[in-house]
């Protein structure tokens, strides 16, 4: 993986103090893809990529980091491009399942599966890292509300409804307008997975499918990975007054990593960085070694601007002041972008922004909120709505073509 370039200082009493806080409330992160790297780097091979090691170089993800980055629970992204369609896309989705199972059984002192906000709490009693499992694009259940419940059944609990590309209910930040936000199907996702307990991701979703998705959600709903628009105006961030309906839903937004949301001046250098990536056929998020070569002589001729932890926790700061300290989170996004920021190059970097938010006055009460406390009372809230809802209706059989046409 690309380095960034070196971070600031940062002074040794405030990095102590955060070292401590994340021991007693250690992160969530609501989005890692290292699912997606396995099966891009090795198809799954675990004896090749083995995360009990220091793979620093080739992952930014192994077990020695998320345990010097005080991560206590992992949403791992089940993610599948949204290039792939139809049964292909839920066949690569249970793939994407399967490895993380696989991860669990093979380091069960370290992982720990969980399906609950309890099976969170006692993953962290026990002093192991909980994993969830996250979804990334509606058009893994390839219009089936059946296959949705079939994706909880087997762990999955959020689903972001869309990644980069509509699908045919759900608009995305970064394609043409669709169907203008939420199709009458799409409102049914939402609404089904409220009575699942499946958390509905607003990551990666333009702006009136956040907004119909958040009239329609009757549970608390999570942007996994997004930023702030006012702070770096990017599609995939959060406009302000989105973050302001945050608290009557109850939800959280989990500050993302990736540059190239963070930062305008990454934006524009990003955007030549993807066409350089697809003139020389490759993917603009391929990872891989051979792709990583064309990113790096791409930044040896055209240095890119450096985003540090200070530049995340300006959309912290701002976050908060809009949707309030209860609201906030932090989904990193490691293993699915190329380039990260200086001083979160890697799952061990929490604690420089942590630190950083402490020299910025936070108190360990709102830090304790941000890293842990938010993101398992929002999953807590959907498992309260969820019960409620099943005992007043059944699952939902509509399909697509009868309430869309």
């Amino acid at each position: 993986m690309n380095a960034a370039a070196p971070a600031p200082a940062v002074p040794a009493d405030f990095l102590g103090r955060a070292r401590e806080l994340l021991a007693a409330h250690p992160v969530v992160d609501g989005h890692n893809d290292l699912p997606w790297a396995l099966r891009e780097h090795v198809r799954y091979d675990l004896d090749r990529m083995d995360i009990a090691r220091d793979l620093t170089g080739r992952l930014h993800t192994d077990i020695p980091r998320l345990r010097a980055g005080g991560v206590g629970a992992q949403f791992w992204s089940v993610y599948v491009r949204s290039g792939m369609a139809g049964d292909e896309a839920v066949s690569a989705t249970l793939e994407q399942i399967d490895v993380v199972r696989q991860l669990l059984d093979r380091y069960p002192a370290d992982l720990a599966p969980a399906w609950t906000a309890d099976d969170m709490e006692k993953a962290r009693a026990e002093g192991r890292i909980a994993s969830l499992m996250g979804a990334e694009g509606g058009h893994s259940i390839n219009n089936s509300l059946a296959t949705l419940r079939a994706l909880y059944t087997l762990g999955v609990r959020y689903m972001t409804l869309t990644h980069n590309d509509n699908n045919a209910w759900a608009d995305s930040a970064t394609d043409e307008e669709g169907v203008g936000g939420l199709s009458a199907f799409g409102h049914e996702v939402v609404r089904e997975m409220n009575r699942t307990g499946m958390l509905v991701d607003l990551s990666h979703v333009a702006a009136s499918t956040m907004r119909d998705a958040l009239a329609t959600s009757a549970a608390p709903v999570v942007f996994s990975h997004s930023s702030s628009r006012a702070v770096c105006d990017h599609p995939r961030n959060i406009p302000d007054d989105v973050l302001t309906l945050l608290p009557a839903n109850g939800g959280v937004a989990m500050v993302t990593f990736v540059p190239k949301f963070l930062l305008q001046a990454a934006v524009d250098w990003t955007r030549a960085a993807d066409e350089n990536m697809e003139a020389h056929g490759f993917d603009h998020l391929d990872t891989t070694p051979d792709a990583m070569k064309i990113q790096q002589a791409y930044e040896a001729a055209h240095p890119r601007p450096v985003v540090t932890a200070a530049t995340v926790a300006d959309h912290l700061d701002h976050m908060r002041e809009v949707a309030g300290v209860d609201h906030i989170g932090i989904g990193g996004d490691f293993d699915g972008t190329a380039f990260t920021p200086a001083g979160l190059d890697d799952v061990a970097g929490y604690p420089n922004l942590i630190a950083e938010l402490l020299r910025r006055g936070w108190s360990a009460a709102d830090l304790a909120k941000l890293t842990w406390r938010n993101a398992v009372r929002t999953l807590r809230g959907a498992e309260d709505v969820a019960r409620g809802l099943r005992a007043i209706r059944g699952p939902s059989n509509a399909t697509i073509k009868q309430l869309d046409g």
